[in-house]
């Protein structure tokens, strides 16, 4: 790899602004905020509004779409050809 061309990796935590959750994890964001973790240390913090603790596909609160339903209003509404 050359060097001076790859963005820092360091730790940082991700605060998932709906569940009120964070994770602490490696990367290559950048944020000006920081926040005191557990550990007692000083990390930079990026807000995010999703992540596996909200989204409805990892918390299994997913809505099924009636994939019939909506076929019998297409034929309704445009007839059948």
């Amino acid at each position: 790899m050359k060097n001076g061309i790859h963005p820092a990796y360091r730790t940082v935590v991700f605060r998932d602004r709906a569940a009120g959750t964070a994770f602490l994890t490696r990367s290559t964001a950048t944020s000006a905020r920081t926040v005191e973790w557990a550990d007692g240390a000083t990390y930079p913090v990026v807000d995010v509004e999703v992540s596996s603790a909200s989204h409805p596909f990892y918390t299994g609160n997913a809505r099924v779409m009636d994939s019939a339903g909506r076929v019998e209003r297409f034929e309704r509404r445009y007839g059948r050809r």
